[in-house]
C-alpha cells in the first residue's frame, strides 16, 4: 500500500505489516512490507483479481497484539512549516501514516530536530500521562532532546459494570500541544500533525490511501494553487483519511463516490441501514475515514473533493480524485483545467 505524500508523490507508510520486529533502525533500512492485496498488484506478481463490482480481491487485517518500536523526527520544514518524518531530512506535511491494530503496543522515540520545544500528541489510543505530550504532563521534546511515548491499543470489551468499551479501532490522528501556546496552536498551523488508523482483526484493507488535512483554510498547509490531487486505477479499493485543524468547521465531499457513515465507511451487509453519504460536516480535531472502490459506477474521471461551504471552495480548497483506466488515461479529461 502507499500513500500520496505532501509533495504528490507516492512514500511508505508504517503499518504493522511493515514491520518485523526489534528495534526502529532495522524497519527504518528495510521497505515496507507490502500486505497480501498490494502484492497481488505489484510488478511481476499475478494479475489482480476482480470481483463482481469491479474491485481488486480484498486482503484483511490480521489479529493484533504486535510490540512495535519506530523513531519519528520532528523538524523544521521551508516557508516556516514543521513536520514529522521516519528519518532525518524526511519529514512531511501531514506526517507518516501510523497504523496499529487493536491489541498492538506501539513505542515510539519522538527526536526533535527543530529549533523549538515541541510534542506528539495521539488521539484515538490508551497511554500513560508521561505519554500525553502535553506540557501539563511534562512530556515536552526540547531541541536536541528525544523523548519515547507508548501507545496501546485494546479490543472491545464489557466493563466490569456491564457496560460496553467499543475498543480502539478507528480513524485517528497525532499532532503537536506545545508551539505556540500550550494547546500546541502555532505548531498545529505550521504542520506537526499527521494520520493514525487503528484497525480491528477482520477489516477490509485498502490498496491505496490517501491523507486529506482541511487546516484553516488549507489542503495539507499546500497553497491554493498547489492543489493535492490523487490518482488510483479503475477498481481500486482507497481509503481516504480526512483530518480537520484550525478555527474553521468544513465539509468533505466527494464528487463521483459514496460511503456508509461509520467506522469503516463500508456496510456490513444488506440489512445494514447506516446512512450513505458522500458528503460529511467536520470540525476542528475531529477525523474519519472510509473506503471507496474508484470509479465503481461511474468509471475513470476526474472527481473532485472539496469543502461545500461555498466561500472555502471558491479559496481554493478542492482536489482531484484521479481514477484512471488501467493504462493510466482518463477519456475527456483537460489537466489544465481550473478545479
Amino acid at each position: 500500500m502507499t500513500e500520496a505524500g505532501g509533495s504528490g508523490t507516492a512514500r511508505r507508510f508504517f503499518s504493522r505489516r511493515s514491520f518485523t520486529g526489534g528495534v526502529a533502525a532495522a524497519a527504518l533500512a528495510a521497505p515496507a512490507a507490502l500486505s497480501p492485496t498490494a502484492a497481488a498488484a505489484a510488478p511481476g506478481g499475478p494479475a489482480p483479481l476482480r470481483n463482481a463490482a469491479g474491485a481488486r480481491s480484498t486482503a484483511t487485517a490480521q489479529a493484533g497484539g504486535e510490540v512495535r518500536y519506530l523513531t519519528l523526527y520532528a523538524e523544521n520544514l521551508p516557508g516556516g512549516r514543521l513536520g514529522y518524518g521516519l528519518k532525518p531530512g524526511g519529514a512531511t506535511v501531514p506526517g507518516p501514516l501510523l497504523e496499529m491494530t487493536e491489541g498492538d503496543t506501539l513505542h515510539i522515540e519522538l527526536v526533535n530536530l527543530a529549533d523549538v520545544t515541541l510534542s506528539l500528541h495521539p488521539h484515538g489510543v490508551d497511554y500513560a500521562f508521561g505519554s500525553d505530550g502535553t506540557p501539563l504532563s511534562r512530556s515536552t521534546v526540547a531541541p536536541g532532546e528525544r523523548r519515547t511515548h507508548t501507545w496501546r491499543t485494546h479490543e472491545p470489551r464489557r466493563r466490569a459494570d456491564g457496560t460496553w468499551d467499543a475498543g480502539s479501532a478507528g480513524y485517528w490522528h497525532y499532532h503537536d500541544h506545545a508551539v505556540g501556546t500550550v494547546h500546541g496552536t502555532a505548531g498545529i498551523r505550521k504542520g506537526l500533525y499527521g494520520p493514525l488508523v487503528v484497525r480491528r482483526a477482520g477489516d477490509v484493507l485498502p490498496d491505496q490511501q490517501f491523507t486529506i488535512v482541511f487546516n484553516d483554510m488549507t489542503i495539507n498547509n499546500r497553497a491554493a494553487d498547489d492543489p493535492y490531487d490523487v490518482t488510483a486505477k479503475l477498481g481500486e479499493r482507497v481509503e481516504f483519511i480526512s483530518i480537520t485543524h484550525g478555527e474553521y468547521y468544513h465539509t468533505f465531499h466527494l464528487h463521483g463516490h459514496r460511503w456508509a457513515d461509520n467506522r469503516t465507511g463500508l456496510l456490513a451487509g444488506p440489512d445494514d441501514h447506516t446512512p450513505v453519504i458522500d458528503n460529511r460536516i467536520t470540525g476542528p480535531a475531529d477525523s474519519f475515514g472510509f473506503q471507496v472502490i474508484a470509479g465503481e459506477g461511474v468509471g475513470a474521471g476526474a472527481w473532485m473533493y472539496h469543502c461545500h461551504v461555498q466561500s472555502h471552495a471558491d479559496m481554493g480548497m478542492a482536489g482531484l480524485f484521479l481514477v484512471t483506466e488501467e493504462d493510466g488515461t482518463i477519456p475527456g479529461h483537460d489537466p489544465g483545467h481550473e478545479h
